[in-house]
């Protein structure tokens, strides 16, 4: 079977939809060498590909150089069906206009609704064009793959699309997070980013929503370090200019990780990883700390309990009071850390790279 795949975000974006598309492209070439996966991007790039995977740039053209979004949404049909490609699946909610004109299937991974759900948190113009060009896909798609459960409810609710059109396929992580790694590597890595002893981890985009504030609030009131690892943002300027002004620098660390390897030996040095998140599509970061044996503390509500399972702890994230109890509660108790970590790497198993291949190479063969 050959696979087409809008690609974009596989080769030029390094967080959330990039690490997506890469971990599932990876996955399916590790346990479905047989098939044939196309990778369409707009623009070269030095991003590794597996064995069975090929890139393919757009045909030579001033349209398709000057307006790579056109080429997206339109012009790649004439790629597709000179490449004799089966299936087409669009990564990041969207599938070409014109794609219905040629003998192609196509399904079609929605991670979230939020600019539905919150449409303060975007300008006008984006959201209307996020509505658009979501809600077309929803539609048209021959199969719509939610990343969890919450998803699957918004796409309901908000696109009226009947429940049987959707499958739920939750989102895996990198291999360098199920890894085991030796005291040696564990300390140089301590060593390398002067972490403390024992600290308290939070990663992900320093944005707003994510409520890294409420966990410096509430680091002031325990005998505990924080370590924030993301892209530094306004929002994060302004939790810099609060740790100031309360004299927490020594107590609040921002390391700038460079390699992903560093980062999962972050999550197994640390002691507990929290997640106050508002709002999440699914919330990789809750699987790494899973996968690591990391204790982990979330919000609880919305796509959250089903990501991080009952092994553990919940919170309402703008309660500072709740989040300085759930992290002095587990760190207390050397029992309940142990049953977390192992009850969590217990429930991480559904989000294998050969269970999630196997799901989706299911859908595939549903459509193929």
């Amino acid at each position: 079977m050959r696979i087409g795949y809008d690609a974009k975000r596989y080769f030029h974006n390094r967080s959330g939809l990039g690490n997506y598309s890469r971990d599932l492209i990876r996955a399916l070439s590790t346990y479905y060498p047989a098939n044939e996966y196309y990778l369409y991007t707009p623009r070269p790039s030095s991003v590794s590909i597996p064995e069975s995977a090929t890139i393919q740039l757009p045909q030579r053209g001033l349209l398709n150089t000057l307006l790579p979004s056109v080429w997206r949404s339109k012009r790649i049909v004439q790629d597709l069906k000179r490449d004799a490609v089966d299936i087409f699946h669009g990564l990041s909610g969207e599938i070409p206009r014109d794609l219905y004109h040629i003998n192609v299937r196509s399904v079609v991974s929605i991670h979230d609704l939020i600019f539905l759900r919150h449409p303060e948190l975007y300008k006008w113009i984006d959201r209307s064009i996020y509505v658009k060009k979501f809600r077309y896909a929803a539609l048209r798609a021959d199969k719509v793959v939610a990343i969890s459960q919450q998803t699957k409810s918004d796409i309901i609710h908000y696109f009226k699309l009947p429940e049987e059109r959707i499958e739920v396929i939750y989102q895996g992580c990198h291999p360098s997070f199920k890894t085991a790694k030796s005291m040696e590597e564990l300390e140089a890595v301590r060593r390398k980013y002067r972490l403390p002893a024992q600290f308290v981890l939070n990663v992900g985009s320093i944005e707003p929503r994510k409520n890294a504030f409420q966990i410096v609030k509430a680091i002031e009131q325990l005998d505990i370090p924080l370590v924030i690892v993301g892209k530094q943002t306004p929002y994060a300027a302004q939790i810099r200019r609060y740790i100031i002004d309360k004299k927490l620098e020594h107590r609040v660390i921002f390391p700038k990780v460079e390699h992903m390897e560093d980062l999962a030996a972050m999550y197994r040095l640390s002691s507990i990883f929290v997640y106050p998140s508002s709002y999440e599509g699914f919330g990789i970061p809750i699987i790494e700390a899973l996968f690591s044996g990391t204790p982990v503390i979330t919000t609880n509500s919305g796509v959250f309990p089903e990501a991080a399972g009952p092994s553990s702890r919940f919170i309402d994230p703008q309660n500072v009071d709740e989040i300085v109890y759930a992290i002095d509660s587990v760190l207390s108790s050397s029992s309940k850390q142990k049953e977390m970590k192992e009850q969590g790497l217990i429930y991480a198993q559904q989000f294998s790279d050969q269970v999630l291949a196997a799901q989706w190479a299911s859908i595939y063969k549903s459509l193929g």
